[in-house]
């Protein structure tokens, strides 16, 4: 199973042959491949279902490959309900389903005592928006800067864009995600005073008078660390969450979120299955229908419930160039198979988004992708104190804030998805805005006013054109929200 599912040649990433690791599951030996996620060496295994649901017991597998649902939970060295599509695989290290009810583990914390960390500006998240977040704020000379991410890799959705980039040169036009993604962190490394906390939680978070207080628990082998970060500012860039739709059969193993598809295939090198049924003409649905026929997979068809495809052309043409048919005014009814995807049923819908009957086609096929946009993640922010307002045209729940990106807590910053949903080029000029702003609050200004004019510019520039529409109008609602009134 392993080989038919390793992509062995790719057009664009070197999946080079690396250190083989054994592991357990369920007390069986099996082999995975240094770099590894738990979860993507299952999957290489022919695992596919990682977890149960509690009250039917229905099988749950791989879908959003960032740890933000809980289809992946397993139990791994005794603790229960870890995150195995973010936890990096270790030789020896035993995996096992859990049942329906956990049992508490033995392991406690290595100490009992919070680890207490103090520095100027902590970010949460190290996507594009807070890569981006601390060059700024390290540019300005502040002296501590601390990046914490829950993921074992820097880059956030950089490390599996493999497409380039639209735009000006300055927001890196022309260039592949992967490879800003690279050029960041050699950009990150150079600066003394940027730290980093890797495969780390942040639990919890509060308001302070004089600072930001926010707990995190490091995972660590032998055992978990709990911190307390104290700083005086925070910017929050979290990133997304992936959006989910209601039909029969959506939770079975081989239905997957577009992001969790990338993940798999442009991070671990590995095939989510054979024969695809892609469900969205978005961009991340366009595009990753064709990083999939790069990595050797069918791809069926591509079905869009809007009368017009929603992504840009050159995306689409580039599909129908290779043969992939795209259905607008189509949906997927319902999947079915036993204990895994084997097939779908899709149906052509009215003016209404009604199923007309009578045009349902059954589409066999081993992998569901669900690329129908993504919902700002923002419990953080909302449990230290944030405003925050539902903006359809950002994707949800967004913090309200001002044009620096500061929310309406005085040293909390919120910059990239987080702020409503946008492309990797607009959040790495928000991570930049909030970088700089979050400096110039503690007093380290060079010529901030400047480069703060620069960023808002950018961010108009990259907002106009008809592709700019949903965050002109998002930007509109949150500046009247922040002025004292929602007219929405």
């Amino acid at each position: 199973m392993g080989s038919i599912l390793r992509i062995k040649k790719h057009p664009i990433i070197d999946f080079k042959d690396k250190k083989k690791i054994l592991f357990y599951y369920n007390n069986k030996k099996m082999q995975g491949l240094e770099g590894d996620s738990i979860a993507s060496a299952l999957h290489v295994n022919g695992i596919k279902t990682l977890s149960h649901s509690l009250r039917f017991y229905r099988p749950r597998g791989f879908f959003c490959g960032i740890g933000k649902c809980s289809s992946c939970f397993m139990t791994v060295d005794d603790i229960p309900n870890v995150r195995t599509c973010i936890l990096p695989l270790e030789e020896n290290i035993r995996v096992l389903e859990q049942d329906r009810v956990g049992e508490l583990p033995d392991k406690k914390f290595i100490n009992r005592k919070r680890k207490k960390i103090d520095v100027d500006i902590v970010i949460v998240g190290s996507g594009p928006a807070g890569l981006m977040a601390a060059i700024a704020a390290a540019e300005q000379g502040v002296p501590s800067i601390l990046l914490v991410d829950e993921n074992h890799l820097i880059g956030g959705q950089l490390v599996k864009q493999t497409h380039k980039f639209f735009g000006s040169k300055g927001e890196k036009a022309g260039t592949r995600g992967i490879d800003i993604a690279v050029e960041l962190m050699e950009q990150i490394n150079s600066y003394k005073n940027i730290d980093f906390m890797l495969e780390t939680t942040v639990v919890g978070c509060y308001n302070g008078k004089k600072n930001h207080k926010l707990i995190a628990v490091k995972r660590l082998r032998k055992g978990d660390q709990l911190f307390e970060i104290n700083s005086k500012n925070v910017i929050f860039a979290c990133g997304a969450m992936e959006n989910m739709l209601v039909f029969p059969g959506n939770d079975l193993p081989g239905v997957y979120g577009a992001g969790g598809v990338q993940t798999l295939m442009n991070v671990y090198g590995v095939k989510p299955g054979k024969h695809v049924l892609m469900v969205g003409a978005g961009n991340v649905g366009l595009i990753v229908a064709y990083q999939l026929l790069q990595a050797g997979v069918n791809v069926d068809r591509v079905v869009e419930i809007m009368p017009k495809i929603g992504g840009y052309h050159v995306h689409a043409a580039k599909l129908r160039r290779c043969g992939v048919p795209i259905y607008t005014s189509h949906s997927i009814k319902e999947v079915y198979g036993n204990g895994k995807v084997e097939g779908a049923i899709v149906v052509k819908v009215d003016d209404n988004f009604q199923p007309i009957t009578g045009t349902e086609q059954d589409v066999p096929c081993d992998t569901i992708c669900i690329a129908v946009g993504l919902t700002p993640s923002i419990r953080l922010l909302e449990q230290i104190g944030a405003q925050t307002e539902f903006i359809p045209e950002a994707g949800g729940h967004v913090a309200v804030h001002d044009s620096s990106m500061q929310t309406n807590i005085h040293g909390v910053y919120v910059a990239g998805d987080s702020s409503g949903i946008e492309e990797a080029s607009t959040a790495m000029i928000e991570g930049e805005l909030a970088g700089i702003s979050a400096a110039a609050s503690l007093g380290y200004n060079k010529n901030a006013r400047k480069l703060k004019q620069r960023c808002r510019k950018a961010l108009v520039e990259f907002r106009s054109g008809p592709f700019g529409e949903k965050p002109r109008i998002c930007n509109e609602k949150i500046a009247s929200c922040w002025n004292g009134g929602i007219n929405y």
